[in-house]
Parts: structure tokens; sequence; C-alpha cells
């Protein structure tokens, strides 16, 4: 494998774990971080979250000159590399249920200040964002880079395994034939070693990668409201919802991942991926097709209010 120029652009939890791995697997790597505390801990191999595995890769990445990190990445820096990932956070905007892009821009206009006109560099995004976004950035930076989107499906404890062994990778590529052609070659001399494997590749349009990761989060979100919806009718009749869960995930079509009735999902990702994908589906004009997400999310926050009642019972 030769090894290629990255920088990975924004480094909290995704973009830390995906900077790591990709010096582990023998890129040089220059992770991108506007606070100078998260570029210190990484630096010196703390992660500022708990992340099994994380700490050792960043610490053998720096050993070996593979990976730094930095909050002032200079212009030659960002024009010399061939790949430049795009991980800033999309949080809850604090107006309404959409996803709050600043960061995301901001990274795409420091890139297009950067990259000189005409050249052929990827920029690669894996924040998750809502459909649209990609080809938005495409035409921003067009003429200086080609754009692909290739979502995360991190799980929070297994972030460094899925990375480096995850169950399939997505290529949302543009819509042009000789551009799709060259940014999905450079992409998949990054993953080779993935590839190798026999890991599945799905490639695609823009807006399918987009919606994959969110639907996908979407959907384990109604499957956690269901059985926690489950639990309340079971308590009503008294019913076993453990042995109920247990009974319906032996059902191939249902599964029993994501049957355990609790608190609900919370997290960084669920609670605000549904509402911004509510948000964009209402922009689209198509609200009423994820109107039932309100409901799951409704029935999220029923139980944590239960597990309050149930406790000062």
């Amino acid at each position: 494998m030769t090894p290629l120029k990255l920088t990975v652009i924004g480094c909290g939890y995704l973009g830390a774990v995906h900077a790591a791995a990709m010096a582990h697997l023998g890129h040089h790597v220059l992770g991108i971080d506007t606070r100078p505390e998260q570029v210190e801990a990484l630096s010196q191999g703390r992660a500022p979250f708990y992340e099994p595995g994380l700490p050792e890769l960043l610490v053998t990445g720096a050993q070996q000159g593979d990976l730094r990190f930095t909050s002032t990445p200079t212009p030659a820096e960002l024009a010399e590399a061939d790949v430049h990932f795009i991980a800033v956070g999309t949080p809850q905007s604090t107006t309404g249920g959409e996803a709050d892009l600043s960061q995301l821009w901001s990274v795409v206009d420091m890139l297009h200040d950067a990259l000189p006109e005409g050249g052929r560099s990827l920029v690669v995004g894996k924040s998750t964002v809502p459909v649209g976004t990609a080809q938005q950035v495409a035409e921003r930076l067009a003429g200086r880079a080609l754009v692909l989107w290739n979502p995360e499906f991190l799980r929070e404890g297994f972030a460094v395994a899925d990375t480096l062994h995850p169950d399939r990778i997505v290529y949302g590529v543009p819509s042009d034939p000789h551009d799709a052609q060259e940014a999905q070659a450079v992409l998949d001399a990054v993953y080779q070693d993935l590839l190798e494997e026999g890991i599945p590749r799905i490639v695609t349009d823009y807006p399918t990668a987009e919606l994959v990761k969110i639907s996908a989060n979407a959907f384990l979100a109604t499957k956690i409201s269901f059985i926690n919806a489950m639990s309340q009718v079971c308590d009503a009749a008294g019913a076993n919802v453990t042995a109920l869960a247990e009974a319906i995930g032996m059902d191939d079509r249902i599964g029993r991942r994501f049957l355990r009735a609790g608190i609900g999902f919370g997290g960084g990702c669920l609670p605000k991926d549904i509402r911004a994908f509510q948000a964009r589906a209402g922009e689209l004009g198509v609200g009423d097709a994820l109107a039932f997400l309100a409901e799951v999310d409704r029935v999220n926050d029923t139980m944590r209010a239960g597990v309050i009642r149930t406790v000062a019972e």
C-alpha cells in the first residue's frame, strides 16, 4: 500500500478515532481541531473520552511519525494533502430540530481558500448531514477538489474496531462518471487494506449515502422506542417484557438486537439525528412520511420520566 497524506478535520469522537485508525493503516495523518486542549491531549496520546484501543493507536501513531494534531494548519499542509476528511459535529440547532451545519461550512470555506484552483484533491464527508448537503459542498469546492460522502457507522465502545473492520463501506460519489471514478479510486487507495479483507463496498449517489446513515439511526431509535412502548404495556398487563423481547427477537425478520427495554436512547447521535431527519423531510415537502419519528421521540422522553417516577414510588 502506498501511504497517502490525509487530514482529518474535526477531532471529536468521530474524527479522533478516524485519524488514529488511518495512521494505523499506514497513512500520514494530520488531525485538525479548533480546540487547543483537544489537540494537546491527542498529541500526548490521551483520548479526551473513553474508547477502548484508541490511546494505544494515538501513542503508536505519534511514535511512528504518522500521526500529528494541530489547531493551526498551514495553507501548505492543506494544499499538499491527498484527502481531507470532514468529521465535524452537526448538533441540533438551538432554534429548532434542524441540524446546525455552521462547523461544516466553516471547514468548507477554509478548504476553498486553501486548495488551489484546478486542484484534484479529494474531500470526504463523514459528518452526518441533511440530505442535499453533499451536493452543496461539491458546488462550493468545484474546480478545487472532488467531493465524496462516506458516512460512519460507529458504536460507542467499539469505534476502533468499527473503523478498522466495518461491516460495510458506503461511497456517495459525484454524478459525473469521470469524477466518480477518480474519487472512488482515491478512497479505494485509502481503504485498500479494508477492501482486501472483503468488506462490502456500496457505491451510490450523494443523497443515498447521506440517507444511509440518518435512516439507520432513525430505524434503531424506532426499534428502541418500540420495545420500550411494549414495556409499558407489559407493566400494565402484568407481562414480562424481557421474555417478550426474547420471543419476538427469534424471528429473523425482527432480530434480537436493540430490543432491550430500558431508560431509552440518548447520546450525541440518535436524538438530534431523528429530529434533523424530520426537519429535512419537512423542507422537502414529505414531512408526513417521517411523522412517526415524533412519536418515537415522545416514547423515549416518556421512558425517562417513567424511571424517575418509579424511583420516587
